[in-house]
């Protein structure tokens, strides 16, 4: 298998420390709030990862955090914890906050089909770990406390921008008015490792520490989950782009000054899905999220086989209309795959070539577009036999995940009933206007929703695809 290695800036063979064995560990939400759809493509970019090694014989352990303290608003230590904004935003304790959106996030986890890591833990769950990191890392020398804070020093380090090739990101100050200068710093890029009441005086979640009470920065959480649960070497680390600094970063600064050796090999990063404005965020209004697109009528599989027609190394843009033609494609895809049949031999011969023009191409840095290729290449394939056909789609199907061999139950609730009959007028009242685009368009959009209007001289009906 070969993979993009942000830390070398090329593709790599991968090859973990223990042969076949692999340690993953993946940076999970923040849970102040819902996860939109952006976060959630670099989870299925993550998903997607995860299950290739398994499909290629891999035994994975895949750690993941819950961030439920420490996340200031700003990455460079200023700004309010982010879960503090949410519990005076919606008046409850930051537990109840942290639970509420926990649940919410892996609902929609799991409506876009990813797969839950063995081991999820919340940050408030491992202070001691983080307490006995920060205390060697002062005994070392490589951090130092200052105004009644703990930061580590990267002074002490001769390669701290390694992830960054080497170059000062933006968000250090001085670059940005929005980054605000801590006076308790002897360099504006150290981090904190852990807070007192002396800069948030009313925090709601702190503990007793041997620096005062508090809680701990944002960096050290994965740094002590992935240590305390998959031991001292990481294969793999995975992300956003938008972690590799200053987060990232600092998990490498952290982790190899505290291990005395070098930490994670390869680091897998997402790129972003962005909107007509940008990127997506939480600052920027309304949050869309996956369970809103399906309480829109927008099937979650149809977002997630958009994500895959698409590298996950490249932006994408969200449009609903771009939505609208994956669920189109993937309904019209699972409808060819439905009219297959069940009888016959398995032809090996078949079976081991299309199954190899897969690997192939899931093996070159997650190529799922390619994939996806060989998928349709199959279907069009008339020497081989439909037998053939569904045992190597279900083979495929444990990457994509996109449930291409389940039978849909075909059944309307009132709301959706109530929906197509005012489309129905909606769409008559334009064509008597001789807005045809309108009326296509109203045809197109129910068509996306699985509704396939049918005219006949009585007047239109619809049937569920």
């Amino acid at each position: 298998m070969k993979i993009y290695n942000t830390l070398t800036r090329k593709i790599e063979d991968f090859i973990p420390r223990e042969e076949n064995k692999v340690k993953l560990y993946t940076c999970g939400p923040t849970v102040y709030h819902y996860a939109h759809i952006g976060n959630i493509r670099n989870y299925i970019g993550h998903d997607v990862f995860d299950k290739t090694l398994r499909y290629l014989g891999y035994d994975v352990t895949r750690a993941m955090n819950i961030t439920d303290v420490g996340h200031l608003t700003s990455d460079s230590d200023s700004g309010e914890d982010k879960m503090e904004v949410a519990r005076k935003r919606e008046g409850k304790s930051s537990m109840e906050i942290a639970k509420f959106y926990t649940d919410a996030f892996f609902e929609d986890f799991a409506k876009v089909n990813c797969k839950m890591p063995e081991i999820v833990s919340p940050a408030t769950d491992n202070i001691d770990e983080y307490i006995k990191i920060i205390t060697k890392l002062l005994e070392d020398g490589y951090a130092y406390e200052s105004g009644g804070n703990v930061y580590f020093d990267i002074s002490k380090l001769e390669n701290y921008y390694v992830l960054t090739n080497n170059q000062e990101d933006d968000l250090v100050v001085g670059a940005r008015e929005s980054v605000e200068e801590d006076n308790n710093k002897r360099n504006q890029a150290d981090f904190a490792l852990w807070f007192t009441t002396s800069k948030f005086e009313n925090h709601e979640l702190t503990w007793d520490s041997p620096w005062g009470v508090g809680y701990p920065g944002w960096h050290i959480e994965c740094t002590g989950i992935s240590i305390k649960y998959l031991g001292e070497y990481l294969d793999v680390h995975g992300g956003g782009v938008d972690n590799i600094f200053p987060h990232h970063t600092n998990e490498i600064a952290q982790s190899e000054s505290y291990l005395g050796h070098p930490w994670c090999h390869y680091w897998f990063h997402n790129e972003h899905l962005l909107d007509e404005t940008g990127k997506m965020s939480k600052s920027n209004g309304a949050i869309l999220t996956v369970s809103l697109l399906e309480k829109n009528g927008y099937d979650p599989l149809g977002f997630r086989f958009m994500c895959l027609n698409s590298h996950y190394r490249k932006q994408l843009v969200f449009s609903y209309e771009a939505l609208e033609q994956a669920i189109s494609t993937l309904q019209k895809l699972k409808k060819k795959i439905a009219s297959l049949g069940t009888d016959g031999v398995e032809d090996k011969n078949k079976f081991d070539f299309y199954k190899n023009r897969f690997i192939d191409e899931i093996s070159n840095d997650l190529n799922t577009s390619n994939a996806l290729t060989v998928m349709y290449d199959l279907l069009k394939d008339n020497e081989v036999n439909d037998k053939t056909k569904r045992d190597l789609i279900a083979d495929f199907d444990q990457v994509f995940s996109l449930d291409l061999l389940k039978e849909e139950e075909k059944q309307i609730d009132d709301e959706l009933e109530k929906e197509i009959a005012e489309k129905i007028k909606e769409r008559l009242e334009a064509k008597k206007n001789k807005d045809f685009a309108l009326a296509d368009k109203i045809r197109d959009n129910l068509l996306a929703k699985g509704v396939k209007l049918v005219d006949t001289r009585e007047g239109t009906t619809y049937e569920l695809l």
